[in-house]
């Protein structure tokens, strides 16, 4: 007789409530002790791998050991996004609603691809998504009860790809499906300052970079309509498809914003889908009197924001809409034997799995329902608008400032400065300097990016613990460090000075040997009737008072050729599409 198989040591109910307990327990610990951590994690690469043992257990251990391992292993390598002084990139907001619905979907465990497989996850997905498209003020056609509708996507990036297959399926006449892509025939415009997600869907969707057309910006850093239309009538003269333009709200590097009302005709006019990547800004629209931001959006065929970035939402939860649903499904609906059902048949219902990308979804919209229970429309708002406020308020520091810049419009919760350093300094490198400074200190996380060829801070506000005090403390650290570099500076170049002054002035005083001088390989070579007839010359002039001045200027031409190469390689670094 065989053995009989092992029983799995699942989870009992019971034991999952306690151990859930002490998860939530931990968590909300976390919360509460968030800002004792450094904010960015200071291991070094390979730090955490080290902390593993080699192979994977071979028995189960005790759930306390899992615990202890996430203090001593997991979190001295986290970043803290939720920390009070996390101000880089953009915000990757959760709270406590959110948490508990994702709790919630992943304790379902529901496969939500079509609507047969739960009914509930697509109908509230549906509904949700009519919710926020009334929340942000968005056109009628994207409501799930007209032509186009909503669905939660897992990123912008992704959503920008699904708008681009769909443009392709709707420029084409459905002939991209059948026989795919033609690259030397179809044309994607964006704009120096769009997302970099777009030239990658580009690519991933087989138009490959060549495809891509990019469209001057004004000096705001928005696209100029103007420039979109000769290129979109250039094109087509040479026998170009103009396919898609995509137009931002808020920029990745300085949230510039496209003018949707003047570009959404122009698209119309060449026939041209216009898409809106507004990830990080688009939920700001929840305020009435930033709605303005985002005026033309009627024009859009398809829109996409983050609520995991501004939103009070984990991630991940990307709103997408379409105008025109039949172009997306047309473009990513296959249907095999094995998931039809009568429902989906009879063209009676949704099935998301048509929306996007992959086959399976979670019940994403369980944390969007959360969270808007929890809140409502009012604490949505008030969210946002504290962002905005502390933002402004640091604007309006830094403008009174001499050290330092605002160098961009600054409409929402990201501010960029540049600060000020002498002309003998390498403004790039100081500043990148400063900003590691900042970063290794541990008490603020910023990031850079590049406007007009030189690099600027990011100061991105919206972390639901960011305070007014918070905020007025990145502003004497970034004040601090700015002085005790510039004074490290100026104090080095002074030394520098000096030092090569004093060279100077001992080659040339009165009565110094001849080899007071350093020798280069040609005075090494010299014969010794050479050397002698050297000797026999007249003694040099004594150096006059500008002898230290011409030493200074020496240095600062030699500091300035060297900041021209290092801001040369700055600038290379700095490429566009600081994440989405």
């Amino acid at each position: 007789m065989s053995e009989p198989t092992p029983t799995p040591p699942h989870m009992t109910p019971e034991q999952f409530r306690q151990h859930g307990h002490e998860v939530v327990d931990w968590i909300a610990d976390y919360w509460t002790r968030i800002a004792t951590h450094p904010v960015r994690s200071p291991v070094a690469p390979g730090d955490v791998r080290a902390s593993l043992p080699a192979s994977p257990p071979e028995q189960g251990e005790p759930f306390a050991a899992v615990l202890g391992d996430l203090e001593r292993v997991v979190l001295p390598g986290v970043t803290h996004w939720q920390h009070p002084g996390f101000f880089g990139y953009f915000p990757a907001n959760t709270s406590g609603p959110s948490v508990l619905g994702d709790l919630v979907s992943s304790g379902l465990g529901v496969q939500g691809m079509s609507w047969v497989t739960s009914p509930a996850a697509t109908e509230l997905e549906q509904h949700v998504m009519d919710w926020f498209a009334e929340l942000l003020g968005l056109p009628v056609s994207f409501r799930s009860t007209g032509t186009g509708g909503g669905v939660v996507q897992d990123s912008s990036s992704g959503a920008n790809l699904v708008a681009l297959l769909a443009a392709l399926h709707r420029a084409s006449g459905g002939a991209t499906v059948r026989d795919g892509v033609r690259p030397e025939e179809y044309t994607v415009y964006v704009s120096s300052e769009t997302h970099s997600s777009m030239e990658k869907a580009v690519r991933v969707a087989g138009l490959g970079t060549d495809a891509v057309r990019l469209v001057e910006v004004d000096g705001d850093l928005a696209m100029r309509p103007a420039a979109l239309a000769a290129r979109l009538e250039r094109d087509t003269a040479r026998g170009f498809r103009p396919v898609l333009v995509c137009a931002t709200v808020g920029t990745t590097s300085t949230t510039a914003v496209d003018p949707l009302a003047e570009l959404g005709p122009i698209c119309q006019r060449y026939g041209v889908w216009l898409h809106v990547d507004a990830a990080y800004a688009g939920v700001s629209a929840v305020v009435p009197e930033l709605r303005e931001l985002q005026a033309g959006v009627e024009w859009a065929d398809s829109y996409t924001t983050d609520a995991h970035k501004w939103l009070l939402t984990g991630f991940d939860a990307t709103l997408f809409w379409v105008a025109d649903r039949a172009a997306l499904t047309g473009a990513l609906a296959i249907l095999p034997e094995y998931l039809r059902n009568a429902a989906t048949d009879a063209g009676a219902v949704v099935d998301y799995r048509d929306w996007q990308i992959e086959l399976g979804r979670r019940f994403r919209a369980l944390k969007l329902w959360f969270v808007l229970r929890w809140y409502g429309a009012e604490g949505l708002r008030a969210h946002i608008r504290s962002g905005v406020a502390l933002a402004q308020e640091l604007a309006a520091w830094a403008e009174a400032d001499d050290r330092f810049d605002v160098v961009t419009k600054h409409p929402l919760s990201l501010v960029c400065l540049r600060p000020h350093w002498s002309t003998e300094v390498d403004a790039d490198v100081a500043t990148m300097t400063l900003l590691e400074r900042l970063n290794d200190g541990g008490e603020v996380f910023l990031t850079h990016t590049t406007v007009r060829g030189q690099i600027v801070l990011r100061v991105a506000v919206g972390a639901p613990t960011t305070t007014r005090a918070h905020v007025e403390r990145a502003w004497a650290l970034l004040c601090e460090n700015h002085d005790w570099l510039a004074a490290d500076f100026a104090e080095s170049a002074a030394e520098r000075a000096r030092a090569e002054a004093e060279r100077r002035a001992a080659a040339v005083a009165p009565g110094a040997p001849a080899d007071a001088a350093p020798e280069t390989p040609a005075a090494q070579d010299e014969t010794a009737a050479q050397a002698e007839a050297q000797q026999s010359l007249p003694a040099p002039v004594e150096a006059g008072p500008d002898a230290a001045t011409g030493a200074e200027e020496a240095v600062g031409s030699e500091e300035t050729a060297g900041a021209e190469e290092t801001a040369g390689a700055e600038e290379a670094a700095g490429a566009r599409g600081t994440g989405s």
